[in-house]
């Protein structure tokens, strides 16, 4: 069977939008207007959970050892992370100063603090990691901020799985439930949820439907009224809401509310009226991209961490719209190039487990 480049392709735009959002909102903060941040999201990370959706299927056994071998890449990446956060705070406090490492990382913005500068390796720290507790990389602050997306990857395409396989009559009415219950959290806030249940209700809908989607195209006749019907979306929720609603997208994403949810429908529709319609035929950077998406996610955590302190001597020296260009740039070519460097400690990781495997494993007689 041969691989959808539209599918590859799709995913190395919205990895590199993904990179783009973290620019903005992250060393961002120091010198890009706040609309031009805001206006980042509308290639948002709800593409991912869509693209999941379509390329989903109903065998469990293929899907829970997919999500296996990215739980120990996972890991493999965590691990990685845990020492280089580690040695280098190391090396810090033996070369340096206390004092200079607080300056370091007071380059990051007074919103962020260190959780711990030691010598000590803070174990739990990687114990946490493991088990999707985010606590903060204090050297690479971005790559925390990112992972939230993964742990509600993780469940929603469980339950996904387990309806598509149990359940193939009545998706529907799954999709019906998600939509019901994120209606009825948004109408009565008092009644959403803390955890996950509010971002996974959501987005379990947006993966239902894009799985519904699968093979099939959205008739060329009522694209149009689609799009209106977002615009009145739009046009309806500046209406109720204000229009400072605009510069509180983000604080609406986490986790996502009625004015997010509305924000995402243009990228959504989009991504469905150009599938199995938009034909990519011959490979690109961007589709390279795509094939190794998680590898770009977990590069651009630590290129939008480097970035800062190319962004906090500069900023006073340029425009902004020149900053920001030159700084996205930068960040993607560090992307690629970390990414090279974490496929390659992967395949070690996973040659040491086999190792390991091979070596450990009793002989059954």
């Amino acid at each position: 069977m041969n691989r959808d480049l539209y599918i590859d392709f799709a995913k190395g735009l919205a990895t590199l939008s993904i990179i783009f959002i973290h620019t903005a909102f992250w060393s961002g903060q120091f010198y890009i207007p706040t609309e031009v941040r805001v206006f980042s999201l509308v290639f948002d990370v709800a593409l991912f959970y869509a693209l999941s959706g379509i390329t989903s299927g109903s065998n469990i056994e293929k899907t829970f050892y997919r999500l296996l071998k990215l739980q120990v890449t996972y890991m493999i990446f965590v691990t990685l992370l845990f020492f280089l956060d580690y040695f280098f705070k190391v090396f810090g406090l033996s070369f340096f100063s206390l004092e200079w490492l607080q300056k370091f990382y007071s380059t990051f913005g007074s919103k962020y603090s260190t959780t711990n500068i030691s010598t000590v390796p803070q174990w739990q720290n990687l114990g946490n990691w493991y088990l999707h507790q985010y606590t903060n990389a204090d050297t690479f602050p971005v790559v925390m901020g990112s992972f939230w997306y993964l742990k509600v990857y993780f469940i929603l395409t469980v339950f996904g799985v387990l309806i598509l396989r149990f359940f193939p009559k009545h998706v529907n009415w799954f999709i019906g439930l998600c939509i019901t219950l994120t209606i009825i959290f948004n109408a009565y806030p008092w009644l959403y949820p803390t955890g996950q249940v509010g971002y996974v209700a959501f987005y379990l809908a947006v993966f239902l439907i894009a799985n519904r989607m699968r093979g099939k195209k959205i008739p060329a006749k009522i694209i149009p009224m689609l799009y209106v019907l977002v615009a009145v979306a739009l046009a309806t929720m500046f209406w109720y809401y204000g229009n400072d609603i605009f510069y509180k997208i983000n604080k609406n994403k986490f986790p996502p509310k009625t004015p997010y949810i509305v924000w995402t429908l243009f990228l959504l529709l989009t991504l469905f009226v150009f599938y199995n319609r938009l034909k990519i035929t011959k490979e690109s950077f961007v589709t390279h991209i795509g094939k190794n998406a998680i590898f770009f996610y977990f590069a651009q955590g630590i290129s939008s961490s480097l970035v800062y302190f190319l962004v906090v001597p500069l900023k006073e020296n340029m425009p902004w719209w020149i900053l920001i260009i030159l700084i996205y740039v930068i960040n993607v070519i560090l992307a690629f190039i970390i990414a090279a460097g974490l496929k390659k400690v992967d395949t070690l990781g996973w040659n040491i487990l086999a190792f390991l495997r091979k070596n450990t494993a009793s002989e059954i007689k």
